[in-house]
């Protein structure tokens, strides 16, 4: 689909001509000039503006019967991450390039504070990971498991340094779990600073206590992890997090929500005004608790947390996502292969590293619920992309197309229909949680600030492209 290059033509200068440009708010036809890396005009197709372009451009790329998406933005994706003795599989150069391949051109990932050690020093050691290895742009979030003075002190430097969205953890006793107190004073700092508390909502101590009785009568099962992390555990963390915050007045994010009562209680502080968001996760849309459920060890393919529902919730949640009360789709992508590293819990579900993989399956797995009616154009470009850039401090940097952004681009055939598989994905993981799913849509060129890195099944991509972005403060905060 790409046109030829002209050689006496300026460099850095292409033109994407024919296509239908997809907003936040809508979609209109109209050609787009990028000069360098970002975008620089658009123009009504046909006119002589437009064909100005063209005949001036290094590059003309045909979007004829495409959509013109700005690219996708992924807020939670976890790259070489410490988890029960072992690391998710992708490396943040084999992590953002199934990102571009899918067509997502932002990730934000998450640095992740062990117990004892500060956040700047776990910042520093995020930053050594990622540097020079990224194929798109990228930011940090921090985990903190360690909450005391210093690290509360450190919140304020993290901020400085373009990292200002902290994650927390309700559940993993012993490893990430903050106490009531914790999150309050977390809170606090938070409720000072402008910064956004991200929480990970499930009630992680009954959790534990129906996990033991679960192994001592013998049921050691993958589906016995969704089983003993039911969806009320995940409402009363919910409703638990909106209260401390609502009493700190601190912003919230609740990280992949999975149950409709967690949403419930969302949508009820939302409707008093609260600054409360919630993203969810393309396989809580689309796989359920018979996923885990699945013969033999066949179900530790699903083990995430939160787990996986029935099937009744997605419901629910796609109706959350029509209403705003779910702002976010990210994908909480931590791919841990089936063989040998999933296999660490065989005969124990307790064991078995938790995560999912999905970076490079986002943008078309929501196409698809463009397709069947679930969501509109607008709204799918809204929570792929623009949602997540003013809710983390990058629009407009990122998440539109408009003259003066980053020229991060995608070109989307709605027409292509493709089948999901491990055999053709490019995730550093030996299985696809979506393996055989007939999807209606397709990736077909990706810009990353002005350079093609995906084009008509090719990749062009360059390993350290990839800038970090030092984030401003959430713009929804009120």
């Amino acid at each position: 689909m790409s046109g030829g290059i002209q050689e006496a033509a300026p460099p850095g200068r292409l033109v994407i001509s024919g296509g239908m440009v997809i907003t936040a708010s809508g979609g209109v036809p109209a050609d787009v000039l990028v000069v360098g890396e970002r975008i620089a005009a658009l123009a009504a197709p046909g006119t002589d503006e437009a064909r100005s372009w063209a005949a001036g451009a290094g590059r003309v790329l045909d979007a004829t019967g495409r959509y013109v998406l700005p690219g996708g933005i992924d807020v939670h994706t976890h790259m070489e991450m410490p988890f029960g003795g072992t690391f998710s599989a992708d490396t943040f150069e084999t992590g953002t390039q199934a990102a571009a391949w899918g067509g997502t051109t932002t990730i934000i990932d998450f640095a992740v504070q062990a117990k004892g050690t500060s956040l700047l020093a776990t910042l520093d050691k995020w930053h050594e990971k990622a540097d020079g290895n990224c194929v798109i742009d990228y930011g940090f979030h921090m985990i903190i498991s360690d909450v005391n003075d210093t690290s509360l002190k450190e919140m304020e430097a993290c901020i400085g340094a373009g990292v200002n969205s902290f994650k927390m953890f309700m559940a993993y006793p012993g490893v990430f779990y903050a106490t009531d107190g914790e999150i309050l004073r977390a809170m606090n700092k938070a409720a000072e600073t402008g910064a956004m508390i991200m929480m990970h909502a499930e009630n992680g101590i009954a959790i534990d206590q129906l996990v033991a009785r679960a192994l001592a009568e013998g049921r050691t099962d993958p589906v016995q992890h969704g089983l003993t992390r039911p969806p009320e555990l995940e409402a009363e963390a919910t409703s638990r997090a909106i209260t401390l915050a609502q009493v700190t007045r601190a912003p919230l994010y609740i990280v992949h929500l999975s149950a409709a009562q967690a949403l419930d209680a969302v949508t009820a502080a939302r409707d008093t005004g609260q600054n409360v968001f919630a993203e969810t996760c393309p396989q809580y849309l689309y796989l359920s608790l018979d996923d885990l459920a699945r013969p033999g060890f066949e179900g530790a393919k699903y083990v995430a947390s939160p787990p996986l529902r029935p099937r009744e919730h997605q419901k629910s949640l796609w109706r959350g996502l029509r209403t705003n009360d779910l702002s976010v789709v990210s994908t909480d992508h931590c791919p841990f292969c089936f063989k040998e590293q999933k296999e660490l819990g065989l005969g124990d579900f307790s064991k078995i590293p938790n995560g999912i993989p999905g970076v490079e399956h986002r943008m078309d797995l929501l196409h698809q619920g463009v397709a069947a009616g679930e969501l509109s154009l607008a709204r799918w470009v809204e929570v792929a992309s623009t949602t997540p850039a003013r809710m983390f401090g990058l629009y407009p940097r990122k998440g539109v197309i408009a003259p003066g952004s980053d020229a991060d681009i995608v070109i989307y055939d709605p027409q292509a229909a493709q089948t999901l598989s491990a055999a053709t994905h490019h995730m550093n993981v030996d299985y696809s949680a979506y393996e055989g799913f007939a999807i209606t849509g397709r990736v077909e060129t990706v810009l990353s600030r002005g350079q093609v890195v995906i084009d008509d099944g090719e990749y062009h991509g360059v390993t350290g492209h990839g800038r970090f972005l030092e984030r401003q403060l959430s713009q929804y905060l009120s």
